[in-house]
C-alpha cells in the first residue's frame, strides 16, 4: 500500500473528523478506494471506534434511477444514519459519466426523496475527501502517477499555517454587510451577509480545504454573473453558466452546454433558485483546475457559489435558511478584471488580498 494512503486516513481521522473510541463511523468509499478503506478501518481499530464501509457504486446508482419511476425516502438508511456518529466518504471510480444519461427530472426527483437523509449527515460530524483514480485523472487530463501525486500533495498541506492565512479573510467577511463582486463584463452582483456566520474550511469537512464561506440572506442576491469555469454534475458538464437575480431568486439562466440539465438542477424545489453559498477560494497549493468541485472550488484567484442549501452553521437564527436538494457550485476566475468589495471597500483585486503585502 501507498504510504500516502494511511497518512491520508490518519488526517481525515485525526483531523478531520476527530473519531473517538465508541463512535460509529460510516465509511463510504467506491469499490477501488479498498486500500484507503483498510487503512481508516486500522486507524479505527487503534482508537476503538466502530466501522461499516458502504461500497458506493456509480454503475448500481445508474441501473437504480433508470430502472425507478418514483421515490420515496427510504426509512431504513435513515434510521442507519441517525445511529451513526461520524461519516467519511470519498469520491473515485472508474468512469466519471456513468450517470451521464440519467435524465434530469430523474435525479432532481431522487434528491428531493433523500433530502432527510442528507440533512441527518450533514447534522454529524463529516468529511468528503478524494481517492485518486484514473477515471478522475483522466478527467483532469493528468496522467494517474501525476494525478495521485496531485492529490496527496494537496490534502497533506500544513493545515494551521492555512488556517492562520484564511482567518484573515473571515475576519474582514464575518462582521460585513454587503459584498459585491465584479469580473469582467458580465458579472456584477451584490448580496447581504449581514448576521451570517463566515466558516473557516482547513481540511475538516473538505479534505482538502482551503476556502472561507458564508450564506448570502436569502433575499438581497441582486444582478448578474457569468461563471466561466465549468463543473461537472451527474456524469455531465454545464459550461458557461450565466444566471440574473432578483430579490434573491434566479430570474433567468443560460449556459452554452448542458443548459437543460442546469434548468432542472434549478427547478429541483423551490430553494434551488436561491443561492446557499459564498465562498472564496484561498487554496494556492491547488493551481490545477481538475473538473473536480471538491478541488476546483478551493483554488486560490476564485470565488464559487453555489445554487440550493445553506450550510445550517453559516445562518444566523434572525435570517432564513434556505433549503433545498440541492446544492450546486459554480466558479468564476477572479484572477483579471476582477474584485470582491465589502462594505464599499475593495478587499480583493484580481486575485490579491488585501491583507498581502502585493496588493
Amino acid at each position: 500500500m501507498d504510504p500516502r494512503i494511511r497518512e491520508h486516513a490518519e488526517t481525515i481521522v485525526e483531523h478531520s473528523v476527530s473519531l473517538q473510541a465508541g463512535d460509529n463511523v460510516v465509511i463510504q468509499l467506491p469499490p477501488e478506494a479498498e486500500d484507503l478503506a483498510v487503512a481508516l478501518y486500522e486507524q479505527c481499530g487503534d482508537i476503538g471506534a466502530n466501522p461499516i464501509w458502504i461500497a458506493n457504486s456509480g454503475r448500481a446508482d445508474r441501473g437504480y434511477l433508470r430502472s425507478s419511476e418514483e421515490f420515496e425516502t427510504p426509512a431504513h438508511q435513515l434510521s442507519f444514519y441517525e445511529d451513526a456518529d461520524a461519516f467519511i466518504i470519498a469520491r473515485g471510480g472508474s468512469n466519471v459519466t456513468e450517470s451521464s444519461d440519467v435524465p434530469p427530472e430523474t435525479n432532481a426527483a431522487y434528491r428531493r426523496a433523500m433530502k432527510p437523509v442528507q440533512k441527518e449527515r450533514l447534522s454529524k460530524r463529516w468529511c468528503l475527501t478524494q481517492y485518486p483514480t484514473s477515471g478522475h485523472a483522466q478527467l483532469a487530463g493528468m496522467s494517474t502517477e501525476g494525478y495521485e501525486n496531485f492529490v496527496w500533495d494537496a490534502v497533506s498541506l500544513d493545515w494551521d499555517t492555512q488556517r492562520e492565512f484564511q482567518a484573515n479573510m473571515v475576519e474582514v467577511l464575518d462582521p460585513a454587510d454587503e459584498v459585491r463582486i465584479t469580473a469582467g463584463e458580465e458579472t456584477d452582483l451584490t448580496m447581504s451577509v449581514a448576521g451570517n456566520s463566515t466558516l473557516n474550511d482547513y481540511g475538516e469537512k473538505n479534505l482538502p480545504g482551503g476556502e472561507v464561506f458564508t450564506a448570502p440572506v436569502k433575499e438581497s442576491v441582486s444582478g448578474s454573473v457569468y461563471f466561466d469555469l465549468p463543473l461537472y454534475r451527474y456524469g455531465r458538464e454545464i459550461e458557461g453558466v450565466r444566471l440574473t437575480f432578483e430579490d434573491g431568486q434566479v430570474v433567468s439562466h443560460s449556459a452554452e452546454r448542458n443548459e437543460a440539465l442546469l434548468t432542472g438542477i434549478l427547478e429541483t424545489d423551490d430553494g434551488a433558485r436561491y443561492l446557499g453559498e459564498l465562498g472564496i477560494g484561498m487554496n494556492r497549493a491547488i493551481d490545477q483546475f481538475t473538473y473536480n468541485m471538491l478541488f476546483d472550488e478551493k483554488m486560490g484567484d476564485t470565488v464559487h457559489m453555489a445554487v440550493g442549501a445553506a450550510y445550517p452553521e453559516t445562518v444566523s437564527e434572525e435570517n432564513e435558511l434556505n433549503e433545498s436538494a440541492e446544492h450546486v457550485d459554480m466558479i468564476v476566475d477572479m484572477s483579471e478584471d476582477s474584485t470582491i468589495e465589502v462594505d464599499g471597500e475593495v478587499v480583493q483585486r484580481n486575485g490579491t488580498f488585501v491583507f498581502e503585502d502585493e496588493f
